[in-house]
């Protein structure tokens, strides 16, 4: 009987290890009801299959590209859907109405980007392994 192989889009949008497809990268899973200095709580390697998280020191600093193409997107998409619904013009200063909207949803949405773009980051980096799915979900009792 042989278990099918974890979606790769879900697997990122839900934060698993990139590897096995079923660890969680992060403690606390709702990045929105833990403090901010939590946001970052990761596990050093991955619950059900042991791959290290962090591959060498310094190694997040990457994710600050990720992020920034993650919100000039985010911002994009924005941007159409402000001018189609409500349009935009500089004769109306409707550009800075959407300008505020843009930055108010960016700064609530920031917890889960940030947190993102670590995931979208490892996911170049580390692949999934065919080997790992005979793992099953580990439970966490913390």
């Amino acid at each position: 009987m042989s278990t099918k192989r974890p979606n790769y889009f879900i697997s990122l949008l839900t934060m698993k290890c990139p590897r096995c497809r079923k660890g969680d990268m992060f403690r606390d899973q709702n990045p929105f009801h833990v403090k901010l200095s939590r946001i970052f709580n990761m596990y050093d390697n991955c619950p059900v299959c042991g791959q290290k998280y962090e591959l060498e020191t310094g190694f997040w600093f990457g994710t600050g590209y990720v992020s920034y193409a993650l919100s000039v997107a985010f911002s994009v998409f924005n941007l159409i859907w402000y001018a189609v619904f409500f349009g935009i013009s500089w004769r109306d200063n409707s550009i800075f109405i959407w300008l505020g909207v843009n930055t108010v949803l960016l700064v609530l949405i920031q917890p889960w980007l940030m947190r993102l773009s670590r995931v979208i980051y490892l996911y170049f980096f580390v692949y999934y392994d065919e080997s790992t799915k005979h793992l099953e979900k580990h439970k966490h009792d913390h």
